[in-house]
């Protein structure tokens, strides 16, 4: 029941050549184009939890109709199914464990490896697996791509092995977005889709676009071609009126079902009054409504930071901050393990 080991020595950069998290080996599987799966593995006779015995899901065994979806996710279709570990010198008999929380992350677009490897390796030494996705800009130009992709995240996280684990959730950025296309299905069929946003212990947003349809664009110009923010701004601002009915009003739909999602638990902002992206007075409101709705709400605001890097320019900060937001978790089988 202890305090999260975070501290500022847990994040180191990312190299082709290191496989370790600070705690030990861990592996690489890619699911399918944009999403992968990190976790540190176990032997099928190990026990994390002398209380909770872990169950072991060997990669190897799983069908493609499981965690391998190449050939339903937007996908290169040419990779094999089962992808190598990240360290060929791992004994083959090693699994993953589905008694540990799986930590979902919704990255920002175009996010470098080593960028996301901070992420990544924080949240394996707190003792998660990770589950990392990755929008692609079509995914946010036309939305109703963006929808499937969601339900395709949707379905990996209801599929072994990662259909009975408790869940938290780190978007960042457009991740957001991606990860609002996740709740719009839940949102749609609640009786399907419903168990897993109760699987849902905690979610953190980091650098959360929000505003209107110019902070919209403004995002596309300074993460697309900074060079050409103003063109490409003006450009998407068109883009949008030409296709009001396949862009904005899909994204006011989004809106509405991010600010009535059917997750209810804890969550955590984080923002700066800086950021182009973000309307703080817009963002402020969000909360107040959570708030009035029961949901536990923490932030974290600073006036000046950079979008989508406060880890980077206030990691100090950041991490005490998502230190007491763990410990204010009200799952102490979460708490333990990490």
């Amino acid at each position: 029941m202890g305090n999260l080991p975070l501290s500022t020595g847990l994040l180191k950069a990312d190299t082709s050549t290191s496989r370790e998290a600070s705690e030990g080996k861990f592996i690489t599987r890619r699911i399918c184009n944009g999403i992968t799966y990190y976790y540190t593995p176990v032997t099928a006779c190990h026990v994390e939890d002398p209380q909770t015995p872990s169950a072991p899901c060997p990669i190897s065994s799983l069908s493609p109709s499981a965690v391998f979806l190449s050939d339903s996710c937007s996908a290169d279709t040419s990779s094999p199914l089962l992808l190598e570990t990240a360290d060929s010198s791992l004994n083959p008999s090693y699994s993953c464990s589905t008694s540990r929380p799986l930590l979902v992350f919704f990255s920002w677009l175009g996010a470098q490896p080593g960028a996301v490897a901070k992420y990544r390796d924080l949240y394996l030494d707190c003792g998660m697996d990770v589950l990392l996705v990755q929008s692609s800009v079509m995914h946010f130009l036309w939305p109703r791509w963006g929808l499937n992709y969601g339900l395709e995240v949707l379905n990996i996280l209801q599929e072994p092995p990662f259909s009975e684990r408790a869940l938290l959730v780190h978007a960042t950025s457009i991740g957001g977005y991606t990860f609002t296309q996740v709740l719009t299905h839940i949102a749609r069929e609640p009786k399907k889709h419903g168990g897993l946003a109760e699987r849902v212990v905690g979610h953190i947003y980091d650098s959360l676009v929000v505003g209107s349809l110019e902070h919209m664009a403004t995002g596309l110009g300074k993460t697309l071609v900074p060079r050409l923010e103003g063109f490409i701004k003006n450009t998407a601002m068109l883009y949008f009126w030409l296709f009001k009915s396949h862009t904005a009003d899909l994204y006011e739909n989004s809106i509405q079902v991010f600010y009535n999602s059917p997750i209810t638990s804890p969550a955590l902002f984080y923002f700066s009054q800086n950021d182009v992206m973000c309307n703080p007075a817009v963002l402020k409101k969000l909360m107040d409504f959570w708030r009035r709705r029961g949901v536990v709400v923490d932030s974290r605001k600073w006036k000046e930071s950079t979008h989508a890097a406060h880890l980077r320019c206030h990691r100090e900060e950041y991490l005490s901050t998502l230190q007491h937001f763990f410990n204010s978790l009200p799952i102490s089988s979460i708490k333990a393990k990490m």
